[in-house]
């Protein structure tokens, strides 16, 4: 692992890179040329129905860069080891101590790398990293009390995206039990010990951000809650929280605190703008209202909300209310923000029996704009002059896409596409994907085989 982790360098020479068809936010525009400069789109030009001289052409419908709200890089070791038998998410949890107690610093860099590089291919231009496992086993610290934290941010910056590190308080078994030996690795003792670690991280670094997590209400005791929110706050940092994912929390929460966690979390002053929530799968009406009233967002995670067999989560009524909505892979069941997206609307036709809950721009825009707002990075997301240049582009002859009339596009991306089908990833207007092949880690699944291989027991 990199000593000292380097920032993505961001395209110094400027670049136009012309758009075959572009998703514009409302429509699919074909034929638009994008001026690229010191890593952000100057001027977007349409009616260019050839690429201009010394244009990049990326053909297909390019889409702003994907953000994935919600990772936990390690748990990619497990993909196909939990999907054997039956079980829970309490049995599943189980299997990803496992591969927890087995990580080091230079083993972690190694994995998050390739499983950065995974999500670069899939078109994914940004990481929300919810990070809590800080310490070596047994709960030492290591020399540098943030060198798991570190290198992961090393590592994105290795693979060629931006990260989010959403350092997680994670202090309790559950409701003040003390820790177990697998989550003595997560725990600092404190929330005011966590806040003295995570003040340690160095912050406006090019292609990394730091952020806060309360791993859950049943991680971190109530009365410190507070501790996190306030050091967010005070930061102006997002701030994302698990939030009834499982009944179970939420029985032994009503048992603990005579409230739901949505509640607590309110009562804690943990809800706002810069909070959002992930999974928010068994909710109240008043929990609902608490969310949206407070414009707290929401992260859904469909993928491995469905391997995991936790629920179908409101996502109709939170937006609704006013909690906007963004994307994560979660778990990695698989990486694949367009089956993410793709997947709220189908799991929402299943419970309702109902089609049409969300539009392709809709769902879009939860996958990029709000996925990055979500992840402190309201400057991307969109195709227009002084964002960032985050571009991904799909291809529309694939065999899951050919057929379409290209003004379809943007329904064709999200109900048929997937990450297979992206082609290109331009990352602050560096090409960190082209033609299918990542532009600095040569062998990605290699490096999966290899790095999971190493952590394995």
């Amino acid at each position: 692992m990199p000593l000292t982790p380097q920032a993505a360098p961001t395209q110094a020479t400027p670049t136009t890179y012309w758009l075959e068809h572009a998703w514009l936010g409302t429509h699919v525009e074909p034929g638009v040329a994008v001026d690229v400069a010191d890593g952000r789109i100057t001027a977007v030009r349409k009616g260019a129905d050839a690429p201009p001289p010394g244009a990049v052409a990326l053909r297909g419908l390019t889409i702003p860069g994907l953000a994935n709200a919600h990772s936990h890089a390690f748990h990619r070791a497990l993909r196909g080891t939990v999907q054997v038998g039956s079980g829970t998410f309490w049995t599943w949890r189980e299997v990803m101590y496992g591969v927890a107690d087995r990580l080091t610093p230079d083993t972690y860099y190694a994995l998050a790398r390739a499983v950065y590089a995974e999500m670069a291919l899939a078109g994914i231009a940004c990481v929300g990293e919810f990070h809590y496992l800080h310490h070596a086993p047994g709960g030492t610290r290591y020399n540098d009390p943030n060198a798991m934290g570190e290198a992961l941010i090393a590592a994105a910056a290795d693979a060629g995206i931006r990260i989010t590190l959403l350092d997680t308080a994670y202090l309790s078994a559950g409701f003040g039990a003390a820790p177990n030996r697998h989550q003595l690795r997560f725990s600092d003792g404190t929330a005011e010990q966590w806040a003295q670690r995570a003040d340690a991280l160095k912050d406006g670094r090019e292609h990394a951000r730091i952020g806060a997590a309360i791993h859950s209400v049943r991680a971190v005791p109530a009365e410190q809650l507070g501790t996190v929110a306030d050091w967010a706050r005070e930061r102006q940092a997002p701030l994302h929280v698990h939030l009834s994912e499982q009944t179970a929390e939420n029985d032994a929460c009503l048992e603990a605190h005579g409230r739901t966690p949505t509640q607590l979390l309110s009562d804690h002053g943990a809800l706002g703008r810069r909070t959002t929530a992930v999974h928010a799968t068994h909710l109240t009406g008043e929990d609902i209202g608490l969310l949206g009233d407070s414009t707290t967002g929401v992260c859904m995670c469909p993928t491995t909300e469905r391997d995991l067999a936790d629920g179908i989560g409101p996502a109709t009524r939170l937006q609704g209310r006013g909690s906007p909505l963004s994307l994560g892979s979660d778990s990695h069941a698989v990486i694949d923000l367009l089956e993410e997206a793709r997947a709220m609307e189908l799991d929402e036709r299943l419970r309702t029996r109902t089609r049409g809950h969300w539009t392709a721009a809709a769902l879009l825009r939860a996958a990029t704009a709000d996925g990055h707002a979500a992840l402190g990075w309201d400057d991307a997301g969109r195709i227009e002059a002084g964002a960032r240049a985050d571009l991904t582009t799909i291809a529309l002859d694939s065999v899951r896409t050919a057929g379409p009339l290209p003004r379809l596009a943007a329904e064709t991306a999200v109900f048929a596409a997937s990450a297979a089908d992206v082609r290109h990833t331009i990352v602050g207007g560096r090409q960190i994907v082209r033609d299918g092949v990542h532009t600095l880690v040569p062998d990605v699944p290699t490096a999966l085989a290899e790095s999971i291989a190493a952590v394995r027991g």
